[in-house]
């Protein structure tokens, strides 16, 4: 997926052009034509959990996704990072609005570069502090899985089937670490 080039200055609206800041910037950046301001393209972070319920943390929770990309499929709670929110605040904020999980939030457990959409999805482990759950409109139903019963052929994402995988592998070895990926 490639993002649209920028067009106009955010700054004054007039035309941007892509070439070399004059700063001595070796990548070709969208450079306003009249005020010359330097317009920065940068990968966005999408952040999330891995609410888990049980004694072991044996059950997960899904969403069943109601929006697009990928309606009808499951996915953990996530969604892009806000500006004014830590990742840890942004991960905690998606839970509650994909989900409507009340949730105790742990470490962070996997970083994962997608570069070719231009993202860096982060998820945390997060203990459920309750089976009862409250989806919001972006999810059509939020349901706790069995590692036996995840509907893998249903993972929205590479991302999510990867940090689950790491969390199934973990969970059986007794000890959590944190894991750092690239997804094609």
């Amino acid at each position: 997926m490639q993002r649209s080039p920028i067009k106009h200055c955010r700054e004054c609206g007039a035309p941007v052009h892509y070439r070399l800041p004059d700063d001595g910037d070796t990548k070709p950046r969208a450079v306003c034509s009249v005020c010359a301001t330097v317009h920065y393209e940068n990968p966005l972070n999408v952040v999330g959990t891995v609410p888990v319920w049980g004694e072991t943390g044996e059950y997960v929770l899904l969403c069943k996704r109601n929006i697009e990309p990928r309606r009808g499929k499951w996915t953990l709670p996530a969604g892009f990072m806000e500006l004014d929110e830590t990742t840890a605040e942004g991960a905690q904020r998606e839970t509650d609005e994909e989900a409507g999980a009340q949730i105790e939030l742990g470490p962070l457990f996997t970083l994962m570069n997608v570069a070719r959409v231009g993202q860096v999805h982060l998820y945390y482990r997060a203990r459920l502090l309750s089976d009862r759950f409250d989806p919001g409109h972006e999810t059509m139903e939020a349901r706790l899985f069995l590692e036996a019963d995840i509907p893998w052929e249903e993972i929205a994402f590479r991302t999510v089937r990867e940090t689950l995988k790491h969390y199934f592998d973990d969970r059986r070895a007794g000890t959590f670490g944190f894991h750092v990926s690239d997804i094609g």
